[in-house]
């Protein structure tokens, strides 16, 4: 078990947020598998300590399968429906908060900063994607699939900058 090792948690924060405007389980994702690999005994007694556990990260990584998937279809939500955009704030939320108690700050100003990064990255990337495909013609599943590659390759980064 390595040391946690961030040294700008605003940045991890604020970088956890903007994928989770794209998809809504990828900060407690990145942030379950930082923590799970880097236990720190500052969040022994915190009720944040269940993203440390082995068993939470592997079922919040199932769930982000699933969400990849789900995202393609026709079916999919509206992402800047209410409860999307609410449920993206929240899971920023969550892994701000956790990061920053993780690193010795403060919990509600993780919280504050990742939620609000999630809230405005979901409009962003929404109107992205959507201009995109309208200007393309491209199959918004394609670009559904790109977008996918970018959460995937910056929680692969985010990941590392814990390390």
């Amino acid at each position: 078990m390595k040391a946690l090792k961030i040294k700008h948690p605003f940045w991890q924060v604020l970088g956890m947020g903007l994928v989770t405007g794209m998809r809504s389980t990828a900060a407690p994702v990145i942030t379950s598998h930082i923590l799970s690999h880097h236990r720190t005994k500052k969040l022994d007694k915190s009720p944040l300590r269940f993203l440390q556990k082995e068993t939470v990260e592997t079922a919040l990584k199932l769930l982000a399968l699933s969400e990849l998937v789900m995202d393609k279809l026709p079916s999919a939500p509206n992402r800047i429906g209410m409860q999307g955009v609410i449920g993206r704030g929240l899971a920023g939320a969550l892994a701000g908060a956790s990061i920053f108690k993780a690193t010795g700050g403060k919990a509600m100003a993780g919280a504050l900063l990742g939620g609000s990064a999630a809230v405005a990255s979901t409009f962003g990337s929404f109107y992205l994607r959507r201009g995109l495909v309208k200007k393309t013609r491209v199959f918004d599943p394609f670009i559904g699939a790109v977008e996918d590659a970018l959460v995937i390759g910056a929680g692969v980064g985010l990941a590392h900058m814990a390390d």
